[in-house]
């Protein structure tokens, strides 16, 4: 028998790893630069192709099957804080407003870098400065969902890491009644 399941399937691996390599090698060129802009155009095309990816997607790729009700985060963050959280084969419902949040600042960065190249904000001073507080903003929380992968992937003992390089998650045990495949099911 299997140990473990197909959860991330690879558009979803592809546009996660790419996204990052876009956002992290444009903080290495220079601002304004080809380069930089170019990668900025690429992580908008990124966002654009997850978001119909979340619509017409594989199973939990889809939004419907991971984004959640403002209940459902507050009943997760608490069971998470008293050490009762269930593990899932996706996204639990703190992750899931984590890789929205993710998703809306990458495309405020995008967006905010493509309107200085616009005739309207070319030189917009505050504009510039936008750009680089959502940037810089959207690095913390880069670094709080690299965080939380690695503790979450201790508390389950599970890497979740290399699920996002192979797609595969170890199979939920039947045996153990707190373990969801999703947050929506009732327990």
């Amino acid at each position: 028998m299997n140990a473990d399941v197909k959860v991330w399937d690879p558009l979803v691996r592809v546009v996660h790893w790419s996204l990052a390599g876009c956002f992290f090698a444009a903080f290495l060129v220079e601002e304004g630069d080809t380069a930089h802009r170019w990668l900025g155009y690429a992580a908008l095309a990124l966002v654009a192709v997850r978001l119909v990816w979340g619509v017409v997607g594989s199973g939990h790729a889809r939004f419907s099957s991971w984004v959640p009700r403002p209940g459902d985060v507050t009943v997760y963050l608490r069971e998470r804080m008293a050490g009762t959280s269930r593990r899932r084969l996706g996204h639990n419902p703190a992750a899931a407003v984590m890789m929205l949040l993710l998703l809306a600042m990458m495309a405020a960065v995008g967006a905010t870098g493509w309107m200085q190249t616009t005739d309207l904000f070319f030189g917009a001073e505050w504009l510039e400065e936008l750009h680089e507080l959502l940037a810089y903003s959207l690095l913390a929380l880069v670094a709080v969902h690299v965080l939380a992968a690695i503790v979450e992937s201790i508390h389950y003992r599970e890497n979740l890491i290399a699920s996002m390089f192979t797609g595969r998650k170890r199979k939920l045990d039947p045996d153990d009644g707190r373990e969801l495949d999703g947050w929506r099911h009732d327990g």
